[in-house]
């Protein structure tokens, strides 16, 4: 047997709890650190999964992923049960990050349907920025599906206040990639930028989230 891990970091809960989930699945798949990076080809490293449960740091959501997938039982096979898991394992990084990254005024995801202006719009989708744990213009243009949508200099002028998305579909890849990602969770704020963005507003009619 290996030595012993050191006890998670406590210093932050957030992170702490992301920890504590990460050891448990390693702990349920009955897998080594150097198992783990085996199966994943060295990338990541067993080092890095080894810092992404101690604590001490917030790995990116890469490492996070591959964590949850590399320790998913026969159990949680299925489809669904891995889908949950990722979903959970979202939530508690996220977490991680406001407590890490985020400004103590933020204390809730912003509300789309209160969305009545520009100025409203401007507010909430910094707000969603700051609730996604400030991820940075290079993060977000490679978490979103159409990469193009969001140059670095347009999403930095958003997340300032600057200026507006020039339209529905940059508001929402800026929304995707600031981890609103599920349908329903999307669909408000759709509606919200084709109110505001769109010329006299209108109604999304039957433009759909893929």
């Amino acid at each position: 047997m290996g030595r012993p891990e050191k006890p998670v970091d406590r210093t932050v809960p957030a992170r702490a709890k992301l920890a504590d989930f990460l050891r448990r699945r390693k702990a349920a798949a009955r897998l080594t650190y150097e198992e783990m990076a085996g199966l994943a080809r060295g990338m990541p490293s067993k080092a890095t999964f080894e810092r992404a449960a101690s604590g001490t740091s917030v790995p990116s959501w890469k490492t996070v992923d591959s964590f949850i997938t590399l320790t998913t039982t026969g159990e949680e096979g299925y489809f669904e049960g891995i889908c949950a898991a990722l979903d959970h394992g979202r939530q508690l990084w996220l977490g991680a990050r406001r407590a890490t990254r985020a400004p103590f005024y933020v204390h809730k995801a912003p509300d789309p349907n209160l969305i009545a202006s520009a100025a409203d719009l401007s507010r909430a989708l910094r707000h969603q920025h700051v609730w996604a744990g400030y991820p940075t213009p290079g993060e977000m243009r490679q978490a979103c599906r159409q990469p193009w949508l969001l140059p670095y200099s347009t999403t930095r002028r958003i997340i300032s206040g600057d200026i507006l998305p020039v339209d529905p579909d940059q508001a929402i890849a800026f929304l995707m990639a600031c981890y609103v990602i599920q349908p329903l969770d999307v669909e408000p704020w759709l509606a919200a930028a084709v109110r505001v963005l769109t010329p006299g507003g209108g109604t999304p009619g039957k433009k759909t989230i893929d």
